[in-house]
């Protein structure tokens, strides 16, 4: 078998050389090497000086900008309240301007409405003003056509009254007669007298009315038959003829007091 080797044996030997206080030792026998530990060392401090001081500078910045952030979302969270209260103004303006303009544009309505209702009433009093004027101007016509002839009728009663003048002053004294008024315009009362047999005072008469073209006997006393009346009048509307309608008018009379 071959020799085996023990380590014990050597360490101890190599022990025992080793403690030995005159034997060289093998640091010293090993070049000197510098590694540059303080170098290093003082490389690593500025380096960690440089990191905290970024790191610090980092931190500063990022807390400033995340204040700058917030101061930035809360302006534009008030820009936003203000914007939105700027907008339900404007909305309370725009639906305050909606109403405003229907109300004018109903106004309008009612003017324009008012407009046609006085334009329509104008015309119509318009139209009515021409039919009174018309009307006016057709009674101003006639007015003055019947004045016209009642100015005839007057010159005709003249010319009858200076032709009957004298015979009438006959017929008063023959006939026993007067004329009377009755309170009326173109209304005569002939009263006549001797009618009666047995009462010469006694009074007879009869209303003639003379007012128009044509005459008529309105009242008489006694009372006459109608138709003996009317026959005398119109032989006088035809004639213009006072006398016989006078002496006629006594011959009825006298007959009605003899019943």
């Amino acid at each position: 078998m071959g020799t085996m080797f023990e380590p014990s044996l050597s360490t101890s030997a190599m022990r025992s050389s080793l403690m030995t206080t005159d034997a060289p030792s093998m640091a010293d026998s090993l070049p000197s090497i510098n590694f540059g530990f303080d170098d290093l060392r003082d490389r690593m401090v500025r380096f960690t000086d440089k990191f905290d001081t970024f790191i610090a500078k980092g931190r500063k910045r990022v807390l400033e900008e995340r204040n700058h952030f917030r101061i930035n979302v809360a302006e534009l969270q008030e820009d936003q309240r203000t914007k939105k209260k700027d907008i339900e103004t404007l909305t309370q303006k725009s639906s305050s301007h909606a109403q405003a303009l229907e109300k004018e544009a109903a106004e309008t309505a009612e003017m324009h409405a008012a407009i046609a209702s006085i334009t329509q009433q104008r015309d119509a009093r318009a139209k009515h003003r021409d039919h009174v004027r018309r009307e006016i101007a057709s009674v101003r016509k006639q007015m003055a056509q019947r004045v016209a002839a009642q100015q005839q009728h007057a010159k005709e009663l003249d010319a009858q009254a200076q032709a009957n003048g004298p015979e009438l002053e006959f017929w008063q004294s023959y006939l026993g007669m007067r004329i009377e008024g009755v309170g009326m315009a173109d209304r005569l009362k002939f009263v006549f007298t001797h009618v009666d047999e047995k009462n010469w005072e006694r009074e007879a008469w009869f209303d003639l009315d003379m007012g128009k073209r044509d005459y008529r006997v309105v009242n008489s006393k006694p009372r006459l038959e109608s138709e003996e009346v009317e026959r005398r009048v119109e032989k006088l509307n035809d004639s213009r003829d006072l006398g016989p309608f006078l002496k006629g008018m006594r011959e009825l009379l006298a007959v009605a007091m003899k019943r």
